[in-house]
């Protein structure tokens, strides 16, 4: 149910492209002043959401509302209040930093003085004053993202939208990125992020709704969903890989086993018995390990365990799961 301090509404919303549907009864809320994140691997439906809620894109059905007004019947009034980072890069490389965003104010008719104050105000606040006469095509890849980030909030809009906004980036240039985003929230701006990158949800989203062939099939905050797929995890690492096998007998039902990383996973509901006990158990069975832990859940476990999805080697969702015991 939506309240007035929602800022996004989504109900029962379906979208077809022929026999594929897109968005099958797609639906969650997101409150004003918050990150709410969408996440879900390759075709899950994240892209196309944000093309409805951005009006791009004509749904079949359903309901949808951004800013208080309707996505289908009052498009010009949802325009007006939101901002849109997509997944490719919207300024001109050749241009500096600054008369980017100074042609995209003049493009939303802010009037070249207003546009030039704005300008500096958003090079200031992404850290990119020193270098707003520089050419974009002299900056790092995090400096271009900002940039892109900066030029969605010229006309400082009550919802943005971040369409995996730190695709293609190294950990520095995801690092900058997520530094501007929790600054987004400070100011009140709503902010719903797509991503596959199960840490980014992680680090930023006050909540998450998991989407998987176009429906939310969970969601909560991060801890919350971590309490899906149980309580606390023995994580096991070996030497070397010839006893993978024999150790993850010994641990129990529930292992699961990474043969490249030499680590072993299994529920450990009662904690520090389960520390003991699987200690215990290797060095009776004469296998030794080069760490021991228990842990909570991760988003990674969360996300294998309600879409049969894990992740690549950049924390990406993939089709690749652990190989279970």
């Amino acid at each position: 149910m939506s309240t007035v301090s929602d800022a996004i509404v989504v109900e029962g919303v379906h979208k077809r492209y022929g026999e594929k549907r897109a968005l099958d009864g797609l639906g969650f809320a997101v409150r004003r002043g918050t990150v709410h994140g969408v996440l879900g691997p390759n075709g899950a439906g994240k892209t196309t959401a944000v093309r409805v809620l951005t009006t791009l894109l004509r749904y079949d059905g359903g309901r949808a509302e951004v800013a208080g007004f309707d996505v289908r019947t009052q498009a010009a009034e949802v325009r007006r209040r939101i901002g849109l980072l997509g997944q490719q890069a919207a300024v001109d490389e050749k241009l500096g930093g600054r008369q980017n965003l100074e042609m995209f104010g003049r493009l939303y008719h802010l009037g070249a003085r207003r546009a030039g104050l704005r300008a500096g105000e958003l090079l200031e606040r992404f850290g990119l004053a020193d270098t707003g006469r520089k050419a974009v095509e002299r900056y790092s890849g995090g400096m271009r993202r900002r940039l892109d980030l900066a030029a969605s909030l010229i006309t400082d809009p009550e919802v943005l939208f971040l369409d995996e906004p730190t695709t293609g980036l190294d950990p520095r240039g995801r690092a900058e990125v997520w530094n501007a985003v929790r600054s987004l929230t400070a100011g009140g701006t709503t902010v719903l992020l797509t991503t596959q990158y199960l840490e980014e949800a992680d680090q930023l989203a006050d909540r998450i709704s998991v989407v998987d062939g176009g429906r939310v099939i969970a969601e909560g905050t991060a801890d919350r969903l971590k309490t899906m797929v149980g309580g606390d995890r023995i994580d096991v690492v070996l030497r070397d890989t010839d006893r993978l096998g024999e150790a993850a007998v010994l641990l129990g039902e529930g292992v699961t086993v990474d043969v490249d990383r030499r680590l072993l996973g299994a529920p450990a509901p009662d904690r520090m018995r389960a520390l003991t006990r699987t200690v215990r158990a290797l060095e009776e069975a004469g296998i030794e390990a080069e760490d021991i832990a228990v842990r909570r859940p991760t988003l990674d476990e969360v996300f294998l365990s309600l879409t049969g999805a894990g992740h690549d080697s950049g924390g990406r969702a993939s089709a690749d799961t652990e190989v279970a015991v």
